[in-house]
């Protein structure tokens, strides 16, 4: 699951949906079949990748989604992920991975085509392609690996969204999630039982809204096994996103899109060779520095801490080129499993974050931590405000955002202002599109001009 960063009202939920979860990823039996091995990096718990996990040239991460961890195995079904590419690409690749895996996960079959229409399984005709691992259709996935299919003759433009269809009965479930789910994509539809990967129609997928789940039918907010989408595009590289729930989209509720997806439209306004593509890389629950996680003792709610996923993460996407860090807000605000963090910890975990960045050549824009309704005057909230004066003010960054005064309330500065509350620590969808706007892209060596005369008019 993924707790809210106070962990309170989502800890109170997790007995009502993680365990009718675990209890419904029944195993399934199936006969084992030959699969060519993953050869590429390790996951996140296996520490850096290995010599030759470098991303190929011209070629950029259109869309990705950071894998939370493991929970049961998967039923005899298909799991249809729905993904939106951030600007046009073609001569697509999939990253599939088992990151969390206590066992190999075998895929025996996958596909990827345009999904026909929102909130439907069907595809647009003639855009099924099958995906392939080393020239062969299936591929068996070792715990803590990864691996991308080949490339594939398909086009997609900006915004529009991609079906990618994975087959892996008995494969350990890595999964993402963020509850409450959001209405747009990323999201699935998981199928009756069997291979589905190939059907076009969506007589296979029920549509009925199933929520936080395994059961058949349209899942809001979850995505299994798959993680980044990257393609050759006349964009310029990729922004990755790397934070925790306020990032990954949760309780973005309202009906828009999170602030990365409303990124990615402004930047789409700008002709395609100055666009940048945005990729997600945010866990809900996520901390910035390496402690034990406050909501869950596990290792399987709420990903890595961040340094521990820069790897994997940001640095094997193809075409990275910018992060931008929002992250802290968990360590702060503490939990159950770990105390309150000072804010010279959070503030460690970010020096060590832009230092690995700028070695491996990327620039690093800083955010600043949002309201999170703790009095003022107390210490979380002064080492809230700590911590936002040095990203403003420290000199670490190449750039900063200011989304703490984008959304926060003058007249009660530790809390959201009510057009953007969502809760105490999550912006609702006017909140998002606040922080989007909030972001200059000149941060990033991109003309703002024409992006924000298109909004005006």
């Amino acid at each position: 699951m993924r707790p809210s960063p106070g962990g309170g009202r989502l800890r109170a939920r997790a007995g009502t949906w993680l365990a009718p979860l675990v209890l419904l990823l029944v195993s399934a039996v199936a006969a084992p079949a030959a699969a060519l091995p993953a050869t590429t990096g390790a996951g996140p718990a296996a520490g850096p990748a290995p010599a030759g996990s470098v991303p190929p040239p011209g070629r950029s991460a259109v869309w990705s989604a950071s894998l939370q961890g493991m929970h049961g195995t998967s039923p005899d079904l298909t799991v249809r992920n729905i993904a939106r590419a951030s600007v046009s690409a073609t001569s697509l690749r999939v990253r599939i991975g088992n990151p969390y895996g206590d066992r190999p996960a075998t895929f025996r079959s996958a596909t990827i085509g345009l999904q026909h229409r929102v909130g439907e399984a069907d595809l647009v005709p003639g855009s099924l392609r099958t995906l392939t691992f080393q020239g062969r259709p299936r591929v068996t996935v070792p715990p803590g690996g990864h691996v991308y299919s080949d490339p594939v003759a398909l086009r997609v433009s900006a915004q529009r969204n991609l079906a990618i269809s994975l087959y892996a009965p008995d494969a350990p479930v890595n999964d993402q999630t963020f509850p409450p789910p959001t209405p747009n994509p990323p999201a699935s539809f998981l199928s009756l039982g069997g291979d589905h990967t190939r059907d076009t129609g969506d007589a296979a997928y029920p549509e009925e809204d199933k929520g936080l789940s395994a059961e058949p039918g349209y899942h809001p907010g979850q995505l299994w096994w798959v993680e980044v989408v990257d393609g050759r595009t006349p964009a310029a590289g990729t922004i990755v996103a790397l934070g925790d729930s306020n990032t990954a989209g949760h309780d973005a509720v309202g009906g828009g899109d999170r602030w990365t997806d409303l990124l990615a439209q402004r930047i789409n306004a700008l002709p395609p060779h100055r666009q940048l593509a945005v990729a997600n890389a945010g866990i809900s629950g996520n901390t910035v520095s390496r402690q034990p996680n406050p909501y869950d003792p596990t290792g399987h709610c709420c990903g890595p801490p961040a340094p521990d996923r820069l790897e994997y993460d940001v640095f094997d996407l193809a075409g990275a080129r910018h992060v931008i860090l929002l992250e802290g807000t968990n360590d702060l605000g503490g939990g159950e499993f770990a105390p309150p963090a000072p804010a010279s910890q959070v503030i460690d975990a970010m020096r060590e974050i832009v230092q690995r960045a700028h070695a491996r050549g990327l620039k690093v824009v800083g955010a600043t931590l949002m309201p999170m309704c703790n009095p003022a005057g107390s210490a979380k909230e002064t080492n809230r405000l700590a911590v936002n004066e040095f990203v403003r003010t420290g000199g670490l960054f190449d750039g900063v955002v200011d989304f703490d005064a984008a959304v926060r309330d003058p007249d009660d500065p530790t809390r959201f202002r009510d057009v953007y509350h969502s809760d105490c620590y999550h912006p609702n969808a006017a909140g998002h599109a606040a922080l989007a706007d909030a972001i200059d892209l000149g941060l990033f060596g991109l003309d703002d001009r024409k992006s924000r005369e298109g909004r005006a008019a």
